[in-house]
């Protein structure tokens, strides 16, 4: 398929040291260990290798009740991107940190330091908790509400904006003869007084590479669109069907013009699970191994807390029940509600792919059947990119960039090479 489009697809490695799916890792002969490293460092530079713009690393402030590996044990993604900002020379460096139980001066000179160590690599995907678990982590027995939740992350992102704009560039001037190191008038407390939050500042970091490190944002509710189409430079989305994507992306991109804001500053980048194979069957022999492997009562479990009902009263073979959106992780139920009934699963069928793909899309087949999937998406207005969640590591982070990546640089879709230095100009994204 020859694309009519001269624009080019971004690319994310969504980081699972042990693989995205549930039974990934018992199907690798080179198992990971999550906090190793050195075994971190080689995916990072895998990832480099094949000119991805994003290394993203997802987190949560709990560890999940179900003993899965990828969610039990895991470094802390700032401490793990320093390490990596170091071994690597021009992939960004993403990490995702919740609003909801920390605060605006400590993230914002944790963000302006990665960003300093990775020469201006650094990305924050901001991400409102929801789980109980966490808030009995940080001293509470509850949550906030939905809305309380986005409200403040929203005086969030003003504060730390003011923090990160609070240093000019240009603002460390040393002269040896007069004494004077700062230009003080580049240098500016912001004295915010608000709702959430009285911070004084100024922050005690110079400016950093990219000014303000790229923002990422995630959530498909009424509250997230609203927030990301305010604030959000990078969307990770997740939509089963093209249909689906074009409508979350007109929908977002509608948002960020009535928000005053240039469309082609926000990348849009739906999150996928590409089983690659040599052949088609290949392909298909692996998704059905590797669905073989799903503990079908933790798949259960893990939709009856998503979708906070009690599941194992229904017919395992019978219809998906009717789920109410509360104050959870609504967009996701969402979509896994509305994938059951668009393709007539069962409840067994759900819980399965819930485990297996997390509620991603899933493309089993070929390089070419990948690069297709990818061009059409990109040109009928689906996505600017894709956030990539390699189902076992690292056989699969290997296949794609063995086979997938030539394929989109045969069709003019994807880099040769870094063109810059900074994640920000590498993904299209104005100066700050």
């Amino acid at each position: 398929m020859a694309t009519s489009s001269s624009r080019r697809i971004r690319l994310g490695l969504f980081v699972q040291p042990v693989g995205q799916h549930v039974s990934g890792w018992r199907l690798t002969e080179n198992l990971g260990d999550p906090t190793d490293i050195d075994w971190l460092i080689t995916i990072a530079k895998k990832a480099e290798a094949g000119k991805f713009d994003l290394f993203f690393v997802g987190d949560a402030l709990a560890t999940s009740m179900y003993r899965l590996p990828s969610t039990m044990a895991r470094l802390e993604p700032l401490t793990l991107l320093s390490a990596l900002a170091v071994n690597t020379k021009r992939i960004g460096l993403a990490a995702t940190a919740s609003t909801t139980f920390s605060d605006p001066f400590t993230m914002a000179r944790s963000f302006s330091s990665l960003d300093h160590i990775s020469r201006g690599r650094a990305a924050w995907n901001v991400v409102t908790s929801f789980s109980t678990d966490v808030a009995r982590n940080f001293s509470r027995s509850d949550m906030p509400n939905h809305a309380e939740r986005y409200a403040r992350a929203r005086e969030f992102l003003d504060v730390t904006y003011k923090l990160w704009d609070g240093w000019q560039a240009g603002a460390v001037q040393p002269n040896k003869e007069t004494g004077q190191y700062f230009i003080d008038d580049k240098i500016q407390p912001i004295n915010h007084v608000g709702e959430h939050f009285q911070v004084q500042g100024p922050l005690n970091i110079t400016r950093s590479p990219q000014g303000r490190p790229v923002i990422i944002e995630a959530g498909s509710s009424s509250d997230g669109q609203k927030l990301a189409a305010e604030t959000a430079e990078v969307i990770f989305t997740a939509s089963a069907s093209l249909e689906e994507a074009q409508s979350f992306y007109r929908s977002q991109k509608d948002q960020v013009i009535a928000a005053g804001r240039n469309p082609d500053h926000v990348v849009i980048m739906p999150g996928v699970m590409p089983i690659v194979g040599r052949t088609r069957e290949e392909a298909k022999a692996l998704w059905k191994e590797l669905n073989t492997l799903v503990d079908i009562d933790n798949g259960l479990r893990q939709l009856s807390l998503r979708f906070n009902m009690d599941l194992s009263q229904y017919p395992l073979d019978g219809p998906v029940p009717e789920v109410p959106l509360g104050e959870g992780n609504q967009s996701r139920v969402k979509l896994m509600t509305d994938m059951a009934k668009r393709e007539n699963l069962t409840l067994r069928d759900l819980a399965a792919v819930a485990a297996g793909s997390r509620g991603h899309r899933v493309i089993v087949g070929t390089a070419q059947d990948i690069a297709d999937d990818f061009e059409l998406w990109l040109n009928e207005g689906g996505a600017d990119g894709f956030n990539i969640m390699p189902a076992i590591m690292s056989e699969q982070l290997d296949l794609f960039v063995e086979l997938v990546i030539p394929e989109l640089r045969r069709r003019g879709l994807f880099r040769e090479e870094y063109e810059f230095a900074t994640l920000r100009e590498n993904l299209g994204l104005p100066v700050v």
